[in-house]
């Protein structure tokens, strides 16, 4: 009987696992996990808070039910130590596993800046429920809160942060929100309308150091000298994926755990998907592709060799005050044509040869979002 291990039960870990079984209901399917192995949302983590959602609520599903779901042996509180792949085991504190095939569904951690400061170490991230429920104990009694990072993460956290009813500030570095994801007339669409929803917001502006106030608040001084005080500061600057485990294994590591298109690592029998994985050099830390990793990766383990192919997949931002939709294109000679409005912000990418290869939609716009996903050339 063929032994498939998952290290991970996030997102990327308990689909491909649902994938497994829908082509084999005897594989020995045992899922390895260093949280308690409840089954949630991640991207909900950015968006709950005016939904008055706890960690609790969050959960979809217990471990329990996921045992029973997949036919699995789910061992939460399991942190792994060591992957011996010469030997096809996994080693923990307490107790090892052996292997036919592996698979690494790590996900990815949140970067943290090296600030100064006596209270460096009381900025807060948010990339789990154990994370969400530290946030919320730490701004429950709180109506002021300093957000770093304008980013799309950092961009959700404003706008669910002030619909919970915050007073928010957002520091981010960059000239533009969003400046990573999609051109300047689209982030400047999104500043426009949550500066009037109340956010302030502060860009090409960076935080040095974190100190505690004579009012026992946080003070966050910024590269110019200028200071900001505040009783919370959440940290949103972005992700970096989890290959520590990898890397120590041997296994090829640049960005992410490197991968071919059958998302094999650079061991035999070794398998990595989702935030942990750059396929083909590419990292892809969202939704859609997860979901066509697990089903190709699924099809692989079965026995049916299958290279992952994505299709047009839109990169949602889930800000309702000004929501926006990206498909980033390809690094191909082009230009962006562009065009707005006070409710809107639209950017079309045609490569030399006149072929649309990318969009981003900002407001109203975003409704022309499954039209053009047609016309995108890949």
């Amino acid at each position: 009987m063929k032994r498939i291990v998952i290290v991970g039960t996030g997102l990327a870990g308990y689909t491909v696992a649902r994938e497994i079984r829908k082509l084999d209901s005897a594989a020995q399917l045992t899922l390895l996990t260093a949280d308690d192995g409840g089954f949630y949302s991640k991207p909900m983590l950015s968006n709950a808070f005016a939904q008055g959602k706890t960690a609790e609520t969050l959960v979809n599903f217990r471990v329990e039910q996921m045992a029973s779901q997949l036919k699995a042996d789910i061992r939460p509180n399991t942190i792994v130590a060591a992957i011996d792949p010469a030997n096809h085991v996994v080693r923990w504190a307490d107790g090892e596993i052996s292997y036919d095939k592996l698979v690494l569904a790590l996900g990815a951690r949140p970067i943290r800046l090296p600030f100064e400061g006596s209270a460096a170490q009381s900025v807060l991230s948010v990339n789990n429920l154990r994370d969400y429920a530290e946030f919320r104990g730490a701004v429950a009694n709180v109506n002021r809160i300093l957000l770093i990072g304008g980013g799309l993460i950092g961009c959700e956290f404003a706008n669910d942060l002030l619909k919970g009813g915050f007073s928010v500030t957002l520091i981010h570095r960059g000239a533009a929100l969003l400046d990573a994801l999609a051109p300047a007339i689209v982030g400047e669409g999104l500043r426009a309308k949550l500066t009037a929803a109340g956010v302030s917001i502060e860009t090409g502006a960076s935080v040095t150091h974190i100190d505690t106030a004579e009012s026992g608040e946080l003070i966050a001084r910024l590269a110019d000298g200028r200071e900001f005080e505040t009783p919370c500061i959440l940290s949103a600057i972005g992700l970096t994926p989890a290959t520590n485990m990898a890397s120590e294994a041997g296994l090829k590591v640049k960005r992410g755990i490197v991968t071919d298109r059958y998302l094999a690592t650079s061991h035999p029998d070794i398998f990595a998907l989702g935030d942990c994985a750059e396929m083909d050099g590419v990292w892809l830390p969202y939704v859609m592709p997860i979901m066509n990793q697990a089903r190709a990766l699924a099809k692989t383990l079965h026995g049916e060799n299958t290279p992952v192919s994505y299709p047009v997949m839109p990169v949602i931002v889930k800000t309702p005050l000004f929501p926006v939709a990206v498909v980033p294109p390809p690094a191909v000679s082009g230009a962006w044509q562009s065009q707005s409005d006070a409710d809107g912000a639209k950017a079309l990418f045609y490569d030399s040869d006149k072929r649309l290869r990318g969009f981003a939609l900002g407001g109203h716009f975003t409704s022309e979002k499954a039209t053009l996903s047609k016309e995108v050339i890949l």
